[in-house]
């Protein structure tokens, strides 16, 4: 069965994580709504209904449309790959790609229904969390990074314990802190520039990375892209180089 190398879980990852950290902090800063990291929202829900404030019920159901949005995408994820483990076999290009419409979507409802376009983001964050959440006994977070950080302190911990830890588990929550920090920076400078299309630049991309992945997966010239293994060396014979 082919696999993901570790180097194409960092490089797919950060891509992943910079597309998801592009769309959070869009709507963060444009409509004060995250679309990924709920848990600050969620809380500020508690203290909204505490208060009774008026002022708060717009926040309060943009808040629960992100999270019903959000569970949503993480169910339609499971019913279609049925398998949290990351494998090349799965139509991952073709979810990708799906990705793309639905943001594209969002992109034409949000000056009109900006809460739908919310809860069509919101599913796009959580499918795209649950699409491949495991490999090689590592969970993979890729919407937010309180699990990332979680994971790289108990792998730094165990490392210097004297536990075995192979390096590119503590790799891989340093490049998807970046490439998330990355998504934020570009996202919220083209809103506070006053772009409009932003999200649909980010369906657009998501469309485009799909159909590269459908096509590298299906063809055989793999090593015009990035190769899937590193081709085995051959034996060296007798008197020979």
């Amino acid at each position: 069965m082919k696999v993901f190398s570790p180097g194409q879980l960092v490089r797919g990852g950060c891509l992943l994580a910079f597309g998801a950290s592009f769309l959070n902090t869009g709507f963060l800063v444009s409509t004060g709504t995250s679309v990924s990291h709920l848990t600050g929202d969620i809380a500020r829900i508690g203290s909204g209904l505490t208060s009774g404030l008026q002022s708060n019920s717009y926040h309060i159901i943009s808040v629960t449309l992100a999270t019903l949005g959000f569970v949503s995408g993480a169910v339609a994820s499971g019913y279609v790959l049925h398998h949290p483990t990351l494998e090349i076999k799965l139509p991952y290009g073709r979810i990708l790609s799906s990705f793309g419409i639905f943001l594209i979507a969002a992109h034409f409802t949000q000056p009109h229904l900006p809460l739908l376009a919310i809860a069509i983001t919101s599913a796009v964050c959580g499918a795209q969390n649950a699409m491949a959440s495991r490999y090689r006994g590592m969970v993979l977070r890729t919407t937010h990074l309180t699990g990332l950080f979680t994971d790289f302190g108990i792998y730094l911990g165990m490392k210097m314990k004297g536990h075995h830890v192979e390096n590119w588990k503590l790799f891989v929550p340093v490049w998807l802190t970046f490439a998330f920090l990355a998504g934020a920076v570009t996202s919220s400078t083209l809103v506070f520039r006053g772009s409009t299309h932003w999200i649909l630049l980010a369906g657009i991309a998501y469309l485009v990375g799909g159909l590269i992945w459908s096509i590298y997966k299906r063809t055989g010239n793999r090593k015009k892209l990035f190769p899937l293994y590193r081709p085995k060396k051959r034996p060296r014979r007798n008197g020979t180089l």
